[in-house]
């Protein structure tokens, strides 16, 4: 089976994360996740997170701190998530690829539906939340 990899933006403003929802009809859908996409060939995962971040929301970032990996197999593909810390440096996060952006505190995380495979990093927010941020 093909692993997928995808960089994800733990996006954090003021305490709380950017999450967004996945548009109805696409693995997912109506999930929320933190945004981000698939890896393109001869691109770094620090340049997919970049451009994925300005194609779905109109954003640019500052530079990715590596975070976690998380690896997961559904029934369908496995997918490598490669979540990085980063601040938005110029314009205001839109809902372009997606149905909805919330900001959240990590405590308030778990009152949305998220795929199986960012439990893991959930955890870890919620367990981080009483420490700074980088």
């Amino acid at each position: 089976m093909t692993v997928i990899q995808v960089a994800a933006g733990l996006i954090h403003r003021e305490g709380r994360y950017l999450i967004a929802r996945r548009r109805p009809g696409v693995h997912l859908g109506g999930f929320w996740e933190f945004p981000g996409g698939k890896r393109e060939p001869g691109e770094t995962l620090e340049e997919c997170l970049q451009r994925e971040l300005f194609e779905e929301l109109n954003v640019r970032i500052d530079i990715p701190i590596p975070y976690q990996i998380v690896r997961h197999a559904y029934p369908e593909k496995i997918v490598e998530l490669h979540f990085f810390h980063c601040t938005i440096e110029t314009g205001e996060a839109s809902p372009i690829e997606c149905t909805e952006l919330r900001w959240v505190f990590p405590e308030e995380l778990s009152q949305f539906r998220f795929p199986p495979a960012d439990e893991v990093i959930l955890d870890a927010l919620r367990r981080d939340a009483g420490g700074s941020l980088p």
